[in-house]
């Protein structure tokens, strides 16, 4: 199955809303230094499109690892849930920095089975953190200048 294209406009539309973060494991391009991915929320191969709705930008590791999963199993309850939609879903209210600032907790069924199955606390992706923690860097905050609110 082949690729949609995705024009210029459209990821720069996706990209603005994703505050240039991972939709998942809230990397900022600008500290990574490499171009996020295009992340189809729901995956092309079940039926998602590309529409602005179901794109967002993702680090290439949580887009690696998603695949075309589009659910997990909620370590709390045992149920298999929606992984976290990132254009459907506020971030801040399904996950939240541990006191360290570097480990994310899911808060909400959809965030501990995203947390899970992204394996979001990845131990290179820790090491990062704590980097960009002791520069100042870190956690992104939740609204930067020049970006607008939803």
């Amino acid at each position: 199955m082949s690729k949609s294209h995705i024009s210029a406009h459209l990821r720069q539309q996706f990209s603005e809303k994703s505050r240039y973060r991972c939709g998942y494991c809230q990397s900022q391009q600008r500290l990574i230094g490499i171009l996020l991915t295009v992340e189809h929320i729901i995956p092309e191969s079940l039926g998602g499109t590309t529409m602005l709705d179901n794109l967002c930008l993702a680090c290439w590791d949580c887009n690696l690892i998603k695949g075309n999963r589009i659910a997990a199993i909620d370590s709390q309850t045992n149920t298999t849930v929606r992984l976290f939609h990132p254009n459907k879903q506020k971030w801040i209210e399904n996950f939240r920095w541990h006191s360290d600032e570097i480990h994310i907790i899911g808060v909400t069924p959809f965030g501990r089975a995203t947390v899970g199955a992204l394996k979001l606390n990845r131990p290179i992706l820790l090491q990062s953190r704590l980097l960009w923690r002791d520069a100042g860097w870190h956690p992104p905050p939740e609204n930067p200048k020049g970006v607008k609110r939803e």
